[in-house]
Order: structure tokens, then C-alpha cells, then sequence
């Protein structure tokens, strides 16, 4: 009896799971910047460069994951021969409400972590506007 308990106790341990499931309402990102790659006199404005563009990586990150990517793709022929092939991609949406889990050097890189939890992103949603930047407008970043 006492060795039926342990093989029952070891399946049923078995089936948990080793690290917590993910839940649907949060979705993460990761977010990468190149330090030496930064336009910046000093180091450390570097430094302070690529944590931003992580950061904006990130948040790119999340937006595909949200909102989707739009694909799209040309090819030309020319007497019946493949010329040019083009593919482009973009993303375009509205971020709220997420979080900056951790950010932090690695070698020569920037690595920005980000959490999004959908459902308080849906609750901010209802009490903001969204203004539209024209896209040649110079920003401090």
C-alpha cells in the first residue's frame, strides 16, 4: 500500500507544471539597443541612448504582439525574369499602461524588459485620447 501512495504521489507531481503558467490577460517584450551604435559625445550618453531605443524597441515588441504586423511585399518581373524583390513591414498602434520589468547592459547592448497587462490597458483605453504626430516632426529622442 505505502508504495502504491509513492508512485501515486510521484505521477500526480509529475503533472504540475515546473514554473507558473503564463497568464492571456499579460503579454512581455524585449527590447534591444547597440551602446557603441549611439550618436552621443561620452559614454554614458550612449549608454542613456540605447536604454531609450530599448525601451522604444519594447514597446515595438508589445505593439506586434497586440495589433499585428502589415506585411507587404513586390515583386517585379522583366521578359519573363524575376527582377527585384521587395518586403517591407510596419506596425502601428497605441501602447498603454505598460511597465518596465527590468533594463540592463549586456556587452555591448541595452536589454529592456516589458509587461503588458491587456486588461488594464483596455480599462485606459476608455479615458484617453490619441493625438497623431505627423511623422517628419522632430522629437528629443
Amino acid at each position: 500500500m505505502r508504495c502504491w501512495m509513492m508512485v501515486i504521489f510521484l505521477l500526480l507531481a509529475g503533472c504540475q507544471p515546473l514554473t507558473e503558467m503564463r497568464s492571456d490577460e499579460k503579454i512581455t517584450a524585449v527590447g534591444y539597443a547597440t551602446i557603441s551604435e549611439q550618436r552621443g559625445r561620452t559614454n554614458e550618453e550612449k549608454r542613456m541612448r540605447a536604454m531609450r531605443a530599448s525601451k522604444i524597441d519594447a514597446y515595438r515588441e508589445l505593439t506586434e504582439q497586440v495589433y499585428g504586423m502589415r506585411i507587404s511585399a513586390r515583386a517585379e518581373m522583366d521578359d519573363q525574369q524575376l527582377g527585384i524583390e521587395s518586403t517591407d513591414g510596419a506596425v502601428d498602434g497605441i501602447i498603454r499602461g505598460a511597465e518596465v520589468i527590468s533594463s540592463y547592459p549586456v556587452g555591448d547592448s541595452y536589454v529592456t524588459e516589458m509587461q503588458l497587462d491587456l486588461r488594464k490597458m483596455e480599462k485606459m483605453k476608455q479615458h484617453g485620447e490619441v493625438f497623431h504626430l505627423p511623422s517628419n516632426q522632430e522629437t528629443m529622442f
